[in-house]
């Protein structure tokens, strides 16, 4: 299931600070590219590193980062199709706040789910589980216009934000207890996770006081 766009509502300002995202993760994406490994491994986050003190920077840097087309694209789908909505329900800079630290509570997440590992840590998905988990608790019953993808099937449909996340998350959970004897890397699932807590359990302090409420909340 990708998630395209908000049919229940539409936001009442440009969604600028989304856009700037993911201006921002296109650009470090394209030096990736150009400069190869030693980028990626440079501004990665290792968990290692960030519990001996060094290479604090990255905990920020990595948050731009992606391990592939398919990862960027994905993620950045999923990010505009939330993100201009809860933007304008807190404004762009308490969203720029929200995103940020939302994203840095993912990473030390994961830093923390296993210390000791030298594996490179990298991508926006925390940050995009925080407005996903602040999506769920400012408009649940928005319908999302969604691709639904099942073998040869493909069609436009319309799924209530409550089912669509919800599922989402739930597939976050399983995967968790799927990789947690994994000696390799992968993705960055227990990011994911305390993102999207994040995101829940702090969308109403961010939010603005006057909100585009619309017929469904």
């Amino acid at each position: 299931m990708i998630p395209l766009q908000d049919e229940t509502r539409r936001p009442s300002r440009f969604p600028i600070v989304t856009v700037l995202i993911i201006a921002a993760n296109a650009v470090v994406f394209l030096l990736e590219l150009t400069n190869g490994d030693s980028f990626v491994e440079r501004w990665s986050v290792v968990p290692a590193d960030i519990v001996s003190g060094r290479h604090l920077s990255t905990l920020l840097t990595a948050m731009f980062m992606h391990a592939s087309w398919s990862h960027i694209l994905g993620n950045m789908v999923f990010l505009w199709a939330f993100g201009p909505e809860i933007e304008d329900a807190m404004n762009s800079r308490r969203y720029a706040m929200f995103y940020f630290v939302g994203g840095l509570a993912a990473m030390l997440g994961q830093v923390f789910a296993d210390t000791a590992s030298t594996i490179p840590n990298l991508g926006a998905s925390g940050a995009i589980a925080a407005v996903m988990g602040a999506f769920l608790i400012t408009y649940p019953r928005d319908q999302i216009r969604t691709l639904l993808v099942i073998g040869w099937y493909v069609r436009i449909t319309f799924i209530p934000a409550i089912f669509l996340i919800g599922f989402w998350i739930l597939t976050q959970l399983v995967s968790i207890g799927a990789v947690t004897e994994a000696d390799t890397g992968g993705v960055a699932y227990m990011a994911h996770i305390v993102g999207f807590v994040f995101g829940a359990a702090t969308a109403r302090l961010f939010e603005e006081r006057r909100r585009n409420e619309g017929p469904w909340n």
